[in-house]
C-alpha cells in the first residue's frame, strides 16, 4: 500500500480506489468488529505513512472531479417523475435488457468501487466516529481548493434541480386534492425554491469575492422551508386516514421525502461545521451505494410504495376488525345469533351448488355458476348483517396489528391489554363457529330431508356421498391444503375490503352517486341518497364478499385447467356437507366415518383461521412498521389465563377483560 500511495498524484485511474476498497471490504458484512478494524486500519495507514493523507486526498478530489457529478448527488436513490408504473416497467425490463452505463457519470465509478450487493451493509456499519476521523484526515491543509470548489459546484446545481423538481410535485393536482390549504395560502413548495435559489445566489457571489471557502451564507431560511415542506406531507398523509390514498399519490409523497431528505442533506454538507459534515459525507456515500442496488430493484420500489396503500387497507379493515370482537355478554349472544342466522344460508348455499353439480355443463359455466352462489350468498350474508366465522380472523387480525401500534403505557400494562384483546377474540370466535355449524348442519340435514320427501330421491348418489365425505378426511385427502387454499382466499377478501373501502372514500363514491342525474330520476332524491350512503359505507365489504365468492367458485376449475389439485374447503360448508354426505351414504353410516368426518370438519376450521389470520396479522404489522417484541411474556400469560379461568375464552367473564383488569394480569405474569 506504502508503494501505492506513493503514486497516487499521477493521473488518476479508479483501479487503485478499487483495490484499496478490496483491502478494506470485510469477509463478513454483518461482522461489525472486522469492519472496524479494517477501517481503522485505514487511517492509521494514513497516519503514519508520509505525505500519504495528502497525496490521497489530492487523488480522490481529481478522480472525482473527472466525472460528471450533479446528477449523482440529485437523482441517485430518488424516485423517477415518470410514476409508479413506468417505473415498474423500467426496473422490470432492465432484468432481462441491462440499461446502458453512461462512463462520463460519478455513478459510473460509484458502481466499479462498490462492486459487490453487500457493500451496502458493511459501509452502513461504520461508525460516524470513524467517517469524520477519516474525512478530517482528508480535510487537512488548504491545498486542492479548486477541486474541492468544483464539487461545491456540483453540490449547487444538485441542489438547484431538487429545488425546483420539490417545487413541481408540490403543484401537482394530486397533492392539491389531498390538501386543499396549498391554493389558499403561498405553498411552501414555491417558498422553498425562492429561498434556496436566493442562497445560491449568495453562495456564488460570496465565493466569486471571498477567497475564504471556510466563510459561507446562512441558509437556515431554506432548511426552515424545508421543515414546512415536511409538515406538509405529514399532514397529507394523516389525511389519508380520512380521504383515503391512491397509487399516484403513494408514489409522488415517497419522491417527494426522498427529495426533501436529498437536498437538506446537501445544504448541511455546504453551510454545517467539519464534524457534521464529515459525518454527512459518511450518510451520503452510504446512501448512494444503498441507491445503486436499489434503483432497478422492483422489490424496493413495491416495498417503497406498498407501506402507504397497506396501512390503508388493513387500517379500514381494522375497523371493521372492532365490530368483530365481543367484550360481554350481550355481544357475545349477539354474534351467536348473527352467525346463526348465516348458518342458514350458508346451507341452502351447500346445497344450490350440489344442485348446480348435477348439471351436465362446460367447466366453465360450472365456475360460473357456482361462483355466483357463493358471491351472492355472502353478498345477502352481508346485507342481512349476519356473521360468516371466517371471515372475522382477516379483521380482527388488522385490529390487533392497530392495537399493538399503538400500545401505551409500560411494557407489562401493553402486554395485558392485548391479552385481553387476544381472549375477546378466541372467544368472539368461538361462539361464531359454533353459531355456523350448530345452525348450518341441522338446516343442511332438514333440506336433504325435505329433498328425498318431496323427490322420492336422495339429494346425492350413494358414489357421491361417499366422496363428499372422503373429501372432509384429513388423513386420506386434501382436505387441510384445500383448507390452507381456503384461508389465502380469506386473506384475501380482506384485502380487498379494504382496498374498495379505501377507494370509496378517496374516489368520492358516494357523493359521485348522489350526483348522478339518471339515478335521480330512477329512485328519487331521497332514496338515492340512502343508496349512496350505504354504497359508501358498505362498498369494501360487498366487493371483498363478491370476489371472495368468485374465488371459491372457480378454484377447483382453474385447477382442473391448470390440471393441479387446487380446490377449497370451507368450515362452514364442509359442516353442511358433512350432514349431507351421511344422510346419503348406503345404510347406516359407520361410527368410525362420522368421527373422522368431524375431526376433518373442525381441521378444515382451524386451518382456515390460521391461515387467514396469520397472513393478515403479517401484513398488517409490516404496514404499520411495527415490531413486537414481546411475544413470549403475551403468550406465558395468555396460557397462565387459560389454565386458571379457562371459561374466559368460551363464555364471557361477568366484568370484561379490559386494561383496568391490568393488576390480575400482572400478578399472572410475575408468576
Amino acid at each position: 500500500m506504502q508503494e501505492q500511495l506513493d503514486n497516487l498524484n499521477a493521473v488518476p485511474e479508479a483501479s487503485i480506489l478499487i483495490e484499496l476498497v478490496n483491502r478494506i471490504r470485510p469477509s463478513d458484512t454483518h461482522d461489525t468488529e472486522e469492519i472496524k478494524n479494517k477501517f481503522n486500519a485505514l487511517i492509521r495507514a494514513l497516519l503514519i505513512t508520509p505525505n500519504a493523507t495528502s497525496a490521497f486526498q489530492g487523488y480522490l478530489l481529481r478522480l472525482i472531479n473527472h466525472y460528471k457529478q450533479a446528477s449523482l448527488y440529485a437523482d441517485s436513490g430518488i424516485l423517477s417523475l415518470d410514476g409508479f408504473w413506468n417505473q415498474l416497467g423500467q426496473r422490470l425490463g432492465a432484468h432481462f435488457l441491462p440499461l446502458l452505463v453512461d462512463e462520463s457519470e460519478l455513478k459510473d465509478l460509484v458502481s466499479k468501487v462498490f462492486y459487490q450487493r453487500s457493500d451496502k451493509y458493511w459501509l452502513d456499519n461504520i461508525e460516524d466516529s470513524q467517517w469524520i476521523e477519516f474525512f478530517k484526515l482528508l480535510n487537512q491543509g488548504l491545498n486542492y481548493e479548486n477541486e474541492k470548489l468544483g464539487i461545491k459546484r456540483e453540490i449547487v446545481k444538485a441542489i438547484t434541480v431538487l429545488s425546483y423538481r420539490i417545487s413541481g410535485i408540490g403543484l401537482y393536482p394530486e397533492f392539491i386534492n389531498a390538501y386543499p390549504e396549498l391554493q389558499e395560502y403561498e405553498s411552501p413548495f414555491l417558498v422553498q425554491n425562492r429561498e434556496i435559489v436566493e442562497f445560491i445566489e449568495t453562495y456564488k457571489k460570496k465565493h466569486r469575492h471571498d477567497p475564504d471557502f471556510n466563510l459561507v451564507p446562512d441558509a437556515d431560511q431554506a432548511l426552515v422551508m424545508i421543515e414546512q415542506c415536511r409538515a406538509v406531507v405529514l399532514k397529507i398523509r394523516r389525511a389519508t386516514k380520512r380521504i383515503g390514498v391512491s397509487l399516484s399519490l403513494t408514489y409522488l409523497l415517497s419522491l417527494l421525502e426522498q427529495c426533501l431528505d436529498r437536498i437538506e442533506l446537501l445544504l448541511n454538507l455546504l453551510v454545517e461545521e467539519n464534524l457534521i459534515r464529515f459525518q454527512l459525507c459518511g450518510e451520503l456515500l452510504t446512501e448512494l451505494v444503498y441507491a445503486h442496488y436499489s434503483e432497478t430493484s422492483v422489490r424496493d420500489l413495491l416495498k417503497t410504495n406498498s407501506e402507504l396503500i397497506a396501512l390503508q387497507v388493513t387500517e379500514n379493515a381494522s375497523k371493521t376488525g372492532e365490530h368483530y370482537v365481543s367484550t360481554d355478554k350481550k355481544g357475545f349472544l349477539g354474534m351467536f345469533q348473527a352467525a346463526a342466522g348465516a348458518g342458514v344460508i350458508i346451507a341452502t348455499m351447500a346445497t344450490i351448488k350440489i344442485l348446480f353439480s348435477r348439471l351436465a355443463l362446460a367447466p366453465f359455466l360450472h365456475a360460473f355458476f357456482y361462483s355466483m352462489n357463493y358471491s351472492l350468498g355472502f353478498m345477502l350474508i352481508h346485507v342481512l348483517h349476519f356473521t360468516v366465522a371466517t371471515k372475522q380472523p382477516a379483521m380482527t387480525a388488522a385490529a390487533l396489528a392497530s392495537t399493538v401500534q399503538h400500545q401505551k403505557g409500560s411494557k407489562t400494562a401493553q402486554i395485558a391489554e392485548l391479552a385481553g384483546l387476544i381472549i375477546n377474540i378466541i372467544r368472539t370466535q368461538f361462539i361464531a363457529i359454533l353459531g355456523n355449524i350448530s345452525i348450518a348442519i341441522p338446516t343442511a340435514g332438514l333440506i336433504t330431508f325435505l329433498w328425498q320427501l318431496t323427490t322420492h330421491e336422495p339429494l346425492l348418489t350413494h358414489a357421491k356421498a361417499n366422496a363428499l365425505l372422503h373429501s372432509l378426511n384429513p388423513f386420506t385427502s386434501l382436505a387441510i391444503p384445500h383448507a390452507a387454499i381456503a384461508g389465502i382466499c380469506l386473506f384475501l377478501s380482506g384485502l380487498i375490503a379494504g382496498y374498495f373501502d379505501n377507494m370509496a372514500v378517496y374516489r368520492k363514491v358516494g357523493a359521485r352517486l348522489k350526483a348522478h342525474v339518471k339515478l335521480k330520476k330512477i329512485m328519487g332524491p331521497e332514496k338515492l341518497e340512502k343508496f349512496a350512503n350505504y354504497i359508501e359505507r358498505n362498498l369494501g365489504a360487498l366487493a371483498g364478499n363478491f370476489l371472495f365468492g368468485i374465488m371459491l367458485g372457480s378454484m377447483g376449475t382453474i385447477g382442473f385447467i391448470l390440471g393441479l389439485p387446487l380446490d377449497i374447503r370451507h368450515i362452514a360448508f364442509a359442516s353442511a356437507n358433512f350432514i349431507q354426505g351421511l344422510m346419503c351414504v348406503n345404510g347406516s353410516p359407520d361410527i368410525g366415518l362420522i368421527i373422522v368426518s368431524f375431526i376433518g370438519v373442525l381441521a378444515i376450521g382451524i386451518t382456515n383461521l390460521f391461515v387467514s389470520f396469520t397472513l393478515t396479522i403479517i401484513v398488517a404489522l409490516r404496514a404499520r412498521q411495527v415490531r413486537f417484541s414481546q411475544w413470549k411474556p403475551l403468550a406465558k400469560l395468555i396460557f397462565t389465563h387459560f389454565s386458571t379461568r379457562p371459561m374466559d375464552f368460551f363464555w364471557p367473564p361477568k366484568q370484561p377483560l379490559q386494561l383496568e383488569d391490568e393488576n390480575h394480569f400482572h400478578k399472572k405474569l410475575k408468576h
